[in-house]
């Protein structure tokens, strides 16, 4: 009798026989590359050091050129061109560049990975954990029903798979690796980046845009098969300071002023629905991240979004002006707010470059694959990149629900993001 679920094999204890794409996945996915927002190091954990040596020494062993690892952990590499004109002379296209980043979520533990493997899903729920507690079910995750046939990579339900983004580094090393395998096949420059911390917001903190030597570039760091992005949310961040008066609560009227209250006040003031849990597409948002303190002092820490750039000013100028009317309530000084833009809307950067978009839909479509543009509710190394004067917008990996212990990834997805990437190459050197 059929069991109820699947219960995938552990790819840990199995000599189960992959596509390279995926076996090279599998092998960044053993590396703890976990980013760490309190550190002040770059990269911000020695894990991706091990990574960033690890490509080092791959992209070397394949015969790329110029490959370096920065003193910041940034990984470089070349194909130089092969396109020569008739008379011998080299063939002036541009220069492309994918870049996919090594490190993974904070949001829910990157160590000791055991990916789990389903052979041909047949729609049945999914058990993650041996004990079957933890589900990969149909009716949370219905996306599951488009792999009917497939193979499925997902985690043991205890911690992230780190699809995001390190099956976004395999396809682009698979793809390095074939031309360098296939020196016939006409291209122009190939450049190649990793970067650690975009997680926590660093990825292009410190990239070498001059040094990476690209006219323009692709991040590939999407979810779905046939996603296509060029559009993001502008992004700040604020920190919420609030100073209040603690008094013994025997003789604290008219003098006490609880900071936890007065932070909760403030929240009270912002839009009760543009909150991420209601919202959707290019609507934005204010997302409570953090609040701690007690009564003399507390601390709430927020996210700001929009993808349209007035109405995310106008976020800013909303939270500004609540925390004057506090101030005016309670006295000048109570409510201290600071705001920190992190990153902007890409599209005013990819809008003069489109052919970025179409040639990546061309490619979509040439392997059977339709493709979905839409904005991303989030931002990538990317929109930071087309801001440094490299326009970059952002390719699919063909994972699903990163950053937690549902996260999976279709095989025949990842080696299909592959044929993408081969067929853009060759597009720009036509």
């Amino acid at each position: 009798m059929e069991e109820a679920w699947i219960k995938p094999v552990d790819l840990t204890e199995t000599s189960e026989s992959l596509p390279p794409v995926a076996e090279r996945f599998l092998r960044y996915a053993a590396v703890d590359t976990q980013s760490d927002e309190t550190s002040r190091g770059c990269p911000s954990t020695p894990g991706q050091w091990t990574l960033a040596w690890m490509l080092e020494r791959e992209l070397t062993a394949m015969g790329a050129s110029q490959v370096r690892v920065s003193d910041h952990g940034y990984v470089y590499a070349k194909i130089p061109a092969n396109v020569e004109t008739a008379d011998g002379g080299k063939k002036r296209i541009p220069a492309v560049g994918f870049i996919a980043h090594m490190d993974t979520s904070d949001a829910l533990s990157g160590a000791g990975v055991r990916p789990q493997l389903v052979r041909a899903y047949d729609g049945r729920d999914i058990a993650l954990s041996q004990d079957a507690a933890v589900m990969l079910q149909t009716a949370d995750f219905p996306e599951l029903l488009h792999y009917l046939g497939k193979d499925l990579i997902t985690t043991d339900g205890t911690t992230l798979l780190g699809a995001d983004d390190k099956a976004g580094v395999a396809e682009i090393m698979e793809m390095a690796a074939y031309f360098l395998a296939h020196p016939e096949v006409p291209h122009g420059d190939i450049l190649i980046g990793f970067t650690p911390d975009e997680e926590i917001g660093r990825g292009a903190d410190l990239f070498d845009v001059a040094g990476f030597g690209a006219d323009v570039a692709y991040t590939v760091d999407g979810g779905a098969l046939g996603e296509l992005e060029y559009e993001n949310f502008n992004a700040a961040s604020l920190r919420l300071t609030v100073n209040g008066r603690s008094i013994h609560p025997g003789s604290a009227k008219g003098r006490m002023k609880n900071a936890l209250l007065i932070g909760m006040e403030f929240q009270s003031l912002l839009p009760a629905f543009d909150n991420p849990m209601y919202t959707e597409g290019y609507e934005g948002f204010f997302h409570l991240t953090g609040m701690s303190g007690s009564v003399e002092k507390a601390q709430l820490d927020y996210i700001i979004r929009d993808h349209d750039r007035a109405l995310f000013e106008r976020r800013k100028k909303l939270a500004l002006e609540a925390a004057r009317f506090l101030n005016q309530k309670y006295g000048e000084g109570t409510v201290e707010a600071e705001i920190t833009d992190s990153y902007y809307n890409m599209r005013e950067k990819i809008g003069p470059a489109m052919f970025l978009i179409d040639n990546a839909k061309a490619a979509m479509e040439a392997e059977g694959v339709t493709p979905v543009i839409s904005p991303i509710r989030g931002g990538t190394d990317g929109a930071r990149l087309s801001y440094m004067g490299l326009p970059c917008p952002n390719l699919c990996t063909g994972g699903h629900n990163f950053h937690g212990k549902y996260e999976f990834i279709c095989v025949q997805s990842m080696e299909t993001v592959v044929e993408i990437l081969k067929r853009l190459v060759c597009y720009f050197a036509k």
